[in-house]
């Protein structure tokens, strides 16, 4: 006697709901996944109205607010200060020099770098600035 075999089902397996299942885990590391960009130091520059955008000077002293200096990527101490600054004078005297003062650094740090590019015949000295906002801009 001969009995007759049952047909088997083809056996499958269903992607899509694996394919969304990483879809959604791609997309939930994309969106908690935070990209830091962020530089060396952290300034607050103080605010102009009336600041116009420089051509980039190869020459840039930068006043932390805890009173450090840097001189392109070097950390100076105050009393080396002068010498870095010499050093980088002829540049400065062509290209100009450019003060990137934090807005908490104090007054004294700020003028130290301005005497000491005065006293090296540095004469084109600009300080950097972020733009106004307008509603800083209009409070007195």
């Amino acid at each position: 006697m001969r009995v007759p075999r049952r047909r088997r089902e083809a056996v499958e397996v269903n992607l899509t709901p694996l394919i969304d299942v990483v879809f959604l885990l791609l997309i939930f590391f994309m969106v908690s996944t935070t990209f830091e960009t962020r530089q060396a130091l952290e300034l607050v520059l103080p605010e102009s109205e009336t600041g116009v955008a420089a051509e980039a000077s190869p020459v840039t002293v930068v006043v932390t607010p805890e009173g450090a200096y840097r001189l392109g990527d070097r950390a100076l101490a105050p009393g080396a200060l002068e010498a870095a600054l010499a050093q980088a004078a002829p540049r400065a005297r062509e290209h100009g020099l450019v003060v990137e003062a934090d807005g908490r650094a104090a007054h004294a740090d700020v003028v130290r770098v301005l005497d000491r590019a005065g006293a090296l015949d540095i004469r084109r000295v600009r300080i950097a600035t972020a733009k106004a906002t307008h509603s800083e801009a209009e409070t007195p």
